[in-house]
């Protein structure tokens, strides 16, 4: 297996088609989900957490997070099957805590999912046609129910638990409104759906029993225990001038909406459309929230209502509506691409990375801040892009042009345009390391390599079975790498494919290899990335990262095209501004500095009269209050000396009635024992008169008895002979029995269920009417009994005391209208006081909180400040003593440079004469190749002319002897005077020898001053020990060559001036003598042809050598001398002149 490790940084994306896609984690942390992951994302610290998805994902459908935040579920399709993943959220990285994976229902995928209140209880609905509602006890992957939600493959958008019960269930969808109920192993609907069917996008519970349903015509629902109690409509009428600000907005930003996966959201044309004929908005409620008042929704792109309950009802009102501009609506990390990525491209300079896609969008990203720093869109869409290595500027491809962009501070303009064919069959070209090559790739099944000099194609390798989908060269531009449609991964060299590497059934749709050559990186159509190595294995040996759910269409190396950053090398910072826009900038800034002055006097001079109105208002009010105060505590003080008195007067007449009512009881209690003792006395007559009537009653039964007996056996024979006949008549008629109970059980069922359904709904409303009734007639009857008692005491009270009372009421009335009055200014002052309190404490708590904060980032600033001047006194020293080190080994490089050059020209020297001594080396061998022939001639000679000795009396044959050997040995055509021959030689050999000399003479001089040189620098590099090593080398390479010279010059100089000569030069020109010779034409080709044939094979033999590392020309080998050479040839001249 590989061993490189991939690592997710940073995702720059959101999966919008996933259900219920972001929520909170906590008040900084949100989790949404982006590729194969669900991030957790801090909004204050802007760092990401990821959770990885299932391997061989291939589409993330619905998320939910448990109440209490342990707990995220996620649904998958995994290779065509549901998978449900529980991650537990606590754990650090986060784990996974169950996968439901395994299912005795059928099912295709999961599209909703919630979890109840106590975290326990899972709740999943699954896609059309099955439709079914599954209730899971998911930690013991336990179905604890199942329930068909739909027939008409209707799509559900939401499910949710009751946030008090976990038996309590509602489900919403189009045309669906279901509220179920969990009991007995079965989930049971509890409401009946009347009226229009609705689509319903979403729903939230504001209570136990009341739910708020919003649809796709932007209508909202209340509904209790199934029965809807409100409805309301938030359509509005929109103005012509906020239309022109859509059509604005439209062309100049991105407008993006997340929909669920059931509800597809309509274009913005459509939406256009409809405003032309009505004039009036149709927004959808995609998503609606619950709070402590209320609740809020959405109402369309850039629109949320708030709703509160009213005081006297059980409805809601539309407190407040929230609209893009006034409440600063802003994107929560960045605006992100709508649709697939076309284009994706790196610079050397900047951290930037440039996209563009097929929403008409470019934008550039910051790798290193995460964050987007400049986007544009367009009328078209954009199929390419290419970023400058100084990351100023941008090519972009469009379906006719082709764009050169500046990338300014703020905006991306274009300043130049190509107008192009439109052309989509090239899908992916790549340059080799020093930009000399191109290899593009095609739908046409081709592989080209062109040469950028001479701009022809080089190499080609076609296969017509194959779409190619992304093409790159290895670092040395020798071997091709080409991924497409054939499920292979093609490894091409001189126009043939050498190998071709299994995908292993996915389909290879971009690859890249890495900067060493060493790693290969391909991104699949499932989404993961696969790391090989190279070259590459045979066997199954690579690893799959999950990074998308989708095909991967770009893939890039940040580092360029071989190119290894270095450390110390940062990012470069400049931008680019134009002059026109600086020019603006600085005249607004001016304006706004001016502006800001004027507002600044103007603020403070009317703080200052505010100060004095409010000044002179409240003391007003204080007196105001002062005078209604001390009035007021007048007044009380005479109230309550009124209340004393009544007090008194009401206790004296209590106390009579209480005597009064004593009195009766006793009277009463006496009357009831005298009536009780005559009941008693009844009641025992009446026992009696029982006793004796059920003698009476027994004597008569036992007459019926006996008289009984004898009319049951007439008539057992009388009935037993119709039994008979009648059994024939039942068998008939049970038959008949038996398909009317069928069809009636039918029929009976239908309306049991029609039938439990309203008396449910008629059951629950009564019984509540009932409770309600019996408990008032209860507490009725209690009160009832007790003012009757005093009814008929305090009557007589009420109508003496009504006259006085009725004279304080119209009193009473008079100063409660005032104490109201003052009571609500009371309030009203408090609630602001209340409130300004409020305000107060909370911005202290936050100044506290700010000032904790500020003090820790000090205490830390002034450690880092000490550690940062400990490190600065620790490196200073070092980094002057690096910098003499690399000032005196530039000196050094720059010496040991001199030295290599001074010693590479002396070897030339010294090959040049090595080549010389060799040429004349050769040509004495000829000539002693000649000197043989010659005498082997003149041995020839001797024998024949011995021969013609013999004939020395006979002159005539003597003559044709001699003749013959003239003709013979010697042709007339060859005849040539030499007799100039010696003065030639001799004018030769000096001038050679004068040619010889000087050489010398000038080689030793350099070898003097070389050697002088040399031996300088080698004193001056044994001096640095850091170079010692290199030094030495380079020492006894140099003493090397002044040996090699020293003995060349003297092997040069012995050959000019041999010891053994007894005559030098002038004797051997007096030996010469002149001879004749052989064809000269003849002798000099050969010669000239066997010194080409010698430089060849010395030019062969130094390119060899030239191969091996450290080679020097070889010292030990001596050629003969010139002189004894020339010497040779004329003793060979004289013999044969004097034969």
């Amino acid at each position: 297996m590989s061993t490189v490790v991939a690592q997710s940084l940073h995702a720059f994306g959101l999966r919008s088609h996933v259900a219920n896609n972001v929520f909170f984690f906590d008040e900084q942390i949100i989790i949404f989900p982006s590729g194969n992951y669900c991030v957790k994302y801090n909004m204050d610290q802007k760092w990401q957490k990821f959770i990885p998805g299932s391997d061989k994902s291939q589409a993330m459908l619905a998320l939910s997070i448990s109440p209490n935040r342990r707990y995220l579920a996620i649904s998958e399709l995994v290779q065509e099957k549901p998978v449900i993943t529980i991650y537990e959220l606590s754990s650090i990285p986060c784990r996974k805590r169950k996968i439901l994976n395994n299912f005795d229902f059928p099912v295709q995928r999961f599209t909703c999912m919630a979890f109840s209140p106590d975290s326990k209880y899972l709740l999943t609905q699954t896609s059309p046609p099955e439709s079914n509602l599954v209730y899971w006890l998911w930690e013991k992957q336990k179905v604890m129910a199942i329930v068909k939600t739909d027939t008409q493959n209707n799509i559900v958008s939401q499910v949710s638990f009751s946030p008090q019960d976990n038996t309590q269930v509602c489900v919403t969808g189009n045309g669906i409104f279901k509220l179920l109920r969990f009991a007995e192993g079965t989930l049971k609907q509890t409401n009946f759906q009347r009226g229009e069917p609705q689509n319903y996008l979403a729903h939230t519970w504001v209570s136990d029993d009341k739910i708020v349903v919003g649809t796709d015509t932007g209508r909202l629902f209340l509904f209790e225990s199934g029965d809807q109690r409100w409805e309301t409509s938030i359509m509005v009428k929109e103005s012509t001038n906020e239309l022109k600000n859509l059509e604005m907005m439209q062309e100049s930003e991105s407008l993006i909406e997340f929909p669920t996966l059931s509800s597809p959201v309509p274009s913005f044309e459509q939406i256009l459309e409809t405003d032309s004929h009505s004039q009036q908005s149709m927004p959808q409620v995609f998503a609606i929230a619950a709070y402590s008042k209320g609740f809020a929704c959405s109402a369309g792109p850039g629109r949320v209502l708030l709703f509160e309950k009213m005081e006297d009802k059980d409805f809601y009102h539309e407190s407040r509506e929230i609209r893009g501009e006034p409440a600063h609506f802003e994107y929560l990390m960045y605006p992100l691409h709508s649709a697939s990525i076309t284009g994706l491209a790196t610079c050397i300079r900047k951290p930037l990375i440039a996209t563009c896609s097929l929403d008409r969008s470019i934008r550039i990203w910051n790798y290193e801040s995460n964050t987007l720093e400049l986007y544009k869109e367009y009328q078209e869409e954009a199929y390419t892009i290419s970023l400058h290595p100084s990351g100023h500027f941008i090519v972009v491809g469009f379906a006719d042009k082709l764009r050169l962009m500046n990338l300014l501070i703020d905006d991306i303009r274009s300043f130049k345009e190509y107008s192009i064919r439109g052309c989509k069959e090239i899908r992916s070209i790549a340059w080799n390391a020093d930009d000399s090559k191109l290899i593009s790739c095609g739908t046409d099944g081709a592989v080209y390599e062109w040469n950028l000099s001479t701009g022809k194609r080089e190499t080609e390798c076609v296969i017509k079975s194959c779409s190619y989908n992304c093409v790159t060269v290895s670092p040395d531009s020798k071997i091709i790498f080409a991924v497409g449609s054939d499920h292979t991964l093609k490894e091409i060299a001189d126009s043939s494919v050498l190998r071709e590497i299994s995908a292993f059934d996915v389909v290879y749709t971009a690859i890249v290899i890495s900067h060493s050559g060493r790693m290969i990186f391909v991104g699949t159509s499932m989404g993961t990335i696969r790391a090989m190595k190279y070259p590459l294995p045979l066997p199954k040996e690579f690893n799959d990262y999950q990074a998308h759910g989708g095909p991967i269409t770009k893939v890039f190396d940040k580092d360029g095209r071989g190119i290894k950053r270095e450390r110390e090398v940062g990012f470069a910072e400049e931008v680019l501004v134009t002059k026109t826009d600086m020019e603006e900038k600085a005249q607004v800034m001016l304006e706004l500095k001016t502006r800001v002055e004027e507002l600044k006097m103007e603020n403070e001079y009317q703080l200052r009269l505010k100060d004095m109105n409010y000044s002179e208002k409240i003391k007003e009010l204080t007196d105001k209050f002062i005078q209604e105060m001390e009035s007021l505590k007048t007044k009380n003080q005479v109230l309550r000396t009124e209340k004393d008195k009544q007090d008194v007067f009401h206790r004296e007449r209590m106390d009579d009635l209480l005597e009064k009512q004593t009195r009766e009881l006793q009277d009463l209690e006496c009357c009831n024992n005298q009536k009780l003792l005559l009941e008693y006395e009844k009641y025992q007559e009446l026992q009696l008169k029982s006793q004796r009537m059920q003698e009476e009653y027994e004597k008569q039964l036992r007459d019926n008895d006996e008289t009984k007996s004898q009319a049951l056996e007439e008539l057992t024979e009388f009935y037993e002979a119709k039994l008979q006949e009648k059994t024939g008549l039942l068998e008939e008629a049970q038959e008949d029995v038996r398909q009317q109970l069928r069809e009636f059980e039918e029929t009976k069922k239908q309306i049991e269920e029609d039938e439990d359904r309203e008396i449910q709904d008629i059951k629950t409303k009564y019984e509540k009417k009932l409770r309600d009734e019996k408990e008032s007639n209860l507490r009725l009857k209690g009160e009832t009994g007790i003012m009757r008692k005093k009814f008929s005491s305090l009557q007589k009270e009420i109508e003496e005391r009504a006259n006085d009372i009725e004279s304080l009421k119209g009193e009473q009335m008079k100063l409660q209208g005032v104490i109201k009055s003052l009571e609500k200014d009371i309030l009203s002052l408090k609630r602001e006081i209340q409130e300004r309190d409020e305000t107060i404490q909370d911005k202290e708590k936050r100044i506290y909180d700010l000032k904790k904060k500020n003090q820790e980032l000090e205490k830390f600033k002034f450690v880092l400040d000490y550690k940062i001047k400990e490190l600065k006194k620790q490196i200073e020293p070092r980094e002057n003593e690096i910098k003499v080190m690399k000032e005196q080994i530039q000196e050094m490089e720059s010496e040991l440079e001199r030295f290599f050059k001074q010693n590479t020209q002396l070897e030339l020297n010294i090959t040049e004469l090595w080549q010389k001594l060799r040429a004349t080396d050769q040509e004495m061998r000829r000539e002693r190749q000649k000197e043989r022939d010659l005498e082997a001639l003149v041995k020839r000679f001797k024998t024949d002319l011995h021969n013609c000795v013999a004939y020395i009396q006979e002159a005539r044959s003597l003559k044709e002897k001699v003749r013959g050997l003239f003709e013979k040995y010697v042709q007339r055509a060859d005849m040539v005077e030499i007799a100039g021959l010696n003065t030639d030689l001799q004018l030769e050999y000096s001038r050679q020898r004068e040619h010889l000399e000087r050489n010398l003479a000038t080689l030793k001089k350099k070898v003097v001053k070389e050697s002088e040189l040399h031996r300088t620098d080698y004193v001056r590099i044994m001096q640095v020990p850091a170079r010692s090593g290199e030094c030495s080398v380079l020492g006894s390479g140099a003493v090397g060559l002044q040996e090699q010279l020293s003995g060349d010059i003297a092997e040069l100089s012995s050959a000019l001036l041999p010891a053994h000569m007894p005559g030098g030069p002038s004797e051997i020109t007096h030996r010469i003598i002149p001879t004749m010779r052989l064809n000269e034409q003849e002798e000099t080709g050969r010669i000239i042809e066997m010194q080409r044939l010698e430089i060849q094979r010395l030019r062969d033999q130094i390119q060899e050598q030239e191969q091996v590392p450290g080679f020097h020309p070889i010292s030990g080998v001596r050629l003969p001398s010139l002189v004894t050479a020339v010497h040779s040839l004329a003793k060979m001249d004289a013999e044969v002149s004097n034969k």
